[in-house]
């Protein structure tokens, strides 16, 4: 769901190496632009149930759900093959491909810790990753993309970081890795706006509403793909 900009803005914004993204963060739709094939959104996945809906168009939405399950799905295998009895499920990523944003990811990671209780993030290898973060310039700007096979990943633009605050970007798209669908018509205060509130809005934190959905997702949402990895039928 990226904003159109007047043609004369758009021949300038793409010479500033902004493209047509740089009105919001989000999820990539599949054959949105020429990326990897392991990389494009395996739209085959169907949506976890609970998963929060999506008011944007129907390959945005597609998007979001694909990331969200290919990482959760992972948690749930690791978890059934070591069973753990934390109360809060862990998702490993990591950072080793976007060492320019290591202070932003750090943040991001914090701000998400300090504000959801079902599920932590934390630093691992790349071999033990649920999912990874990237950096480099893409006209798309940031976003969550995914194969649908555990093999997610977070990009984070060089230009859009410089106009929009690259805090704020990081956890936005971290909010789709943990199941948050973007919602760029929102107030700044809605970290899953994105882009929408425009370049003033610094806000990095998710809302009450936002912490609450990820608390749930991750607490029914889990459950439900753990049962399925240990094939066993789910009661809930």
């Amino acid at each position: 769901m990226r904003l159109p900009l007047p043609t004369s803005k758009a021949v300038l914004a793409t010479a500033l190496g902004l493209g047509l993204a740089a009105t919001g963060f989000g999820t990539v739709p599949a054959m949105a632009a020429p990326v990897p094939a392991q990389d494009a959104v395996h739209a085959g996945h169907s949506a976890l149930p609970g998963y929060s809906g999506y008011a944007g168009s129907a390959e945005e939405s597609k998007a979001n759900q694909a990331f969200f399950a290919a990482v959760i799905r992972s948690v749930a295998e690791k978890r059934a093959a070591s069973p753990s009895s934390a109360a809060a499920v862990t998702v490993i990523y990591n950072a080793s491909r976007a060492p320019s944003f290591s202070t932003q990811i750090a943040r991001s990671t914090a701000i998400w810790n300090g504000a959801v209780a079902n599920v932590k993030l934390q630093s691992g290898s790349a071999s033990s990753a649920d999912f990874t973060y990237r950096e480099g310039n893409d006209s798309r700007g940031s976003y969550a993309s995914t194969d649908g096979h555990g093999s997610g990943y977070v990009f984070l633009d060089y230009a859009q970081s410089e106009q929009y605050n690259p805090i704020r970007i990081t956890a936005h798209e971290t909010g789709h890795v943990l199941g948050l669908p973007d919602h760029y018509t929102g107030p700044c205060s809605e970290l899953m706006s994105g882009g929408g509130p425009g370049p003033s809005c610094t806000n990095a934190n998710p809302n009450a509403a936002e912490r609450s959905r990820v608390n749930q997702l991750w607490a029914n949402g889990f459950a439900q793909a753990l049962d399925k990895a240990l094939g066993r039928t789910s009661a809930r």
